[in-house]
């Protein structure tokens, strides 16, 4: 189980990106956290993996506070923990092959790592991830090759290669259009009901959220203001939607369009 206690980040201009946010995740969950751009959700997720430190409160995983780690005990959490960027965050002139084995890097040695040195059960298990993923055939190519929806599999293939227990994926289909980011879910919801992963997932579309998934919270500035099941997303009133994205927003249907009327911004 995680559980996220009193947690508040403030960065040094001054910003106060999360504000007392309290909630527990159970293992196997599926977890989409919703809100605008600015509400804290990226900042959220890159806490519980300690990409960003935050400034009180605590994240307990299995009993362990996340935040005091240091050094080999904060590695060792981290392997356990996948990552999936908006923006895939590959090494562009790098192979996928290559970009698929950097989920590894926290299982090798530091003078293995900085050689680019993986051992051949690496290399087969590389394999396997990116034939799970349905991009087998896109191994020896250079990732800017790639289009969008194959990116984003390689960044999914690589946090398989952590053999994660939890998978944070920030907007992971921001960038994708409606079919792509349909099946990048697909794959998520796969690693969640065939491996049993915990995924923390944050989204724009409400649509995508009642599709996937099983829980939901709605930050706004930094506040949470908003859980529930996906049915309880399903059953939302425009109050319930108003306290999440404000006064100004109103709900134009339940399609890919269907989250807001006025313009929203990219991840938060």
């Amino acid at each position: 189980m995680l559980e996220i206690r009193h947690l508040t980040k403030v960065y040094d201009d001054g910003t106060v990106a999360l504000r007392d946010v309290s909630f527990t995740v159970e293992d196997g969950d599926f977890l989409v956290v919703i809100g605008l751009s600015g509400s804290g959700k990226s900042t959220l997720l890159r806490c519980i993996n300690r990409l960003i430190d935050p400034t009180e409160g605590e994240i307990l995983w299995d009993g362990v506070d996340i935040t005091k780690l240091k050094g080999e005990d904060l590695r060792k959490i981290r392997r356990r923990i996948g990552m999936i960027f908006q923006h895939f965050n590959l090494v562009s002139r790098s192979t996928v092959m290559t970009n698929v084995l950097a989920g590894r890097l926290g299982y090798t040695s530091q003078w293995s790592s900085l050689l680019g040195r993986f051992s051949g059960a690496d290399k087969e298990k590389a394999l396997q991830a990116m034939k799970r993923l349905g991009i087998e055939d896109q191994a020896h190519k250079l990732a800017r090759e790639l289009s969008g929806g194959q990116q984003q599999r390689v960044g999914v293939a690589r946090a398989l290669m952590q053999e994660p227990q939890m998978i944070l994926a920030d907007e992971p289909v921001a960038s994708l259009d409606p079919v792509l980011a349909h099946s990048i879910m697909q794959y998520l919801e796969m690693l969640n009901q065939e491996d049993n992963m915990t995924v923390i997932c944050s989204l724009h579309y409400l649509d995508l959220v009642q599709r996937y998934a099983s829980r939901v919270i709605g930050l706004r500035d930094g506040r949470l203001v908003y859980q529930g099941s996906r049915e309880d997303i399903r059953a939302m009133t425009d109050e319930e939607f108003k306290s999440i994205y404000g006064e100004e927003a109103e709900r134009v249907g339940s399609g890919l369009q269907g989250e807001l009327k006025s313009a929203r911004g990219g991840a938060a």
